[in-house]
């Protein structure tokens, strides 16, 4: 449990450093509460918006333990403030002051000592950050190179994420596309920054800045939603600069140009789970759906909170790295509105959201005719006629 905040800054302080770190919208709440309404965590845990805003107006007196992390930045109270209070800016400015006082919970302070020291949350070794590539090898980028890969740390480091970055490499080859990897290339420090390490995130910021424009490349394609808003809104050395796309948008580029041709049929029901950054983030609903509609045999349904109302996976904002007991996760939530529309498969479009759906699915105990996969995943199966 995080220490109270009365021994890391004096109150009547509290509220201007807030202000000052970025949260600067913070007076403009008025506590009508719609934040709260709209918060996918008050669905399965007493955590209250709300409440928290009032703290820092009143110069966090009183504000103990972990509530503050609660939040996964997933944006829905922002977009639905009357008084458009930039929330998310409000609690990561908070957090920067807990963290500046070494406050942050353990696992997500661990997270973040692996990033600080090896350039990822996952304590892999930077050298080996691209080893998985074997079948198809990532080159380091050159200027002919139609595109630049930003490869998200989970989908280097954690086994499962790995095969959606090895179907990625099988669409991009077979439709063409010629791709490089920069190697300088490290975490793009969105978790860093909502947790309040903003240090974390400059130095980050400024190595694949500096990579990135010194490659010269013109088109950057992430794999991750995260790194994607990252890019695109938070680099400002990118502003202007190169294209910054999510391979999911490409590939349905590809599908529409006849590059890429789903043959095979996947005979399933499935649902799709909108990851919170490439959905109400960066407000790319339509893509994902449209490769799954591309592929034979799909039947598509959609679950009660979808697109701009979709519920978060409970991974974002630093999730990922904290625990949560098993009634409180919004995974287990999400999985429950599968049930609803008789889905057994949820795809997505996100590592994070892939790896925290697995986890609820495991919490709940479900068995091996349920399963989490890669709209990617899905689209090569596809593509290689591998499945029926």
């Amino acid at each position: 449990m995080t220490e109270p905040v009365e021994t890391l800054t004096p109150m009547l302080e509290a509220t201007a450093l807030v202000e000052e770190a970025g949260g600067d919208t913070v007076r403009a709440c008025y506590q009508c509460g719609t934040c709260t309404a709209s918060c996918p965590h008050g669905r399965v845990s007493d955590f209250r918006v709300r409440n928290l805003l009032r703290l820092v107006q009143m110069g966090l007196e009183g504000y103990e333990g972990e509530q503050l992390w609660r939040c996964t930045t997933c944006n829905l109270c922002v977009e639905r403030c009357p008084r458009e209070v930039e929330i998310v800016e409000v609690i990561t400015a908070t957090r920067r002051l807990m963290a500046e006082a070494g406050s942050v919970p353990g696992t997500l302070a661990a997270a973040m000592g692996s990033i600080a020291s090896v350039g990822n949350p996952w304590s892999g070794e930077p050298e080996q950050r691209h080893a998985w590539a074997k079948e198809i090898p990532l080159p380091a980028y050159e200027p002919s190179m139609d595109v630049l890969l930003f490869i998200c740390c989970t989908v280097n480091y954690d086994p499962r994420s790995r095969q959606v970055g090895e179907a990625t490499l099988r669409l991009l080859k077979r439709a063409g596309v010629t791709f490089g990897v920069m190697r300088e290339e490290q975490c793009c420090g969105e978790s860093a920054r909502k947790a309040g390490r903003e240090d974390l995130f400059q130095g980050l910021c400024e190595n694949n800045t500096r990579g990135i424009v010194g490659s010269g490349a013109k088109r950057v394609v992430t794999t991750s939603p995260h790194c994607h808003h990252t890019l695109s809104k938070e680099y400002p050395g990118l502003a202007g600069g190169p294209e910054i796309v999510h391979v999911v948008t490409l590939l349905r580029q590809l599908i529409d140009a006849g590059r890429l041709v789903p043959r095979a049929p996947i005979r399933k029901k499935i649902t799709y789970h909108d990851p919170c950054y490439l959905g109400r983030h960066a407000g790319l609903y339509d893509d994902a759906r449209a490769v799954l509609a591309a592929i034979p045999g799909v039947e598509l349904v959609e679950m009660r909170s979808n697109r701009e109302n979709s519920m978060c996976c409970g991974g974002g904002g630093g999730g990922m790295w904290l625990d949560r007991k098993p009634e409180e996760r919004l995974s287990v939530a999400r999985w429950k509105q599968a049930d609803e529309v008789g889905a057994q498969t949820i795809a997505t479009a996100c590592p994070y959201c892939e790896l925290m759906l697995e986890d609820g699915k495991s919490a709940m105990g479900r068995d091996e005719t349920h399963f989490v996969v890669d709209v990617i995943q899905l689209l090569d199966e596809s593509v290689r006629g591998t499945t029926e």
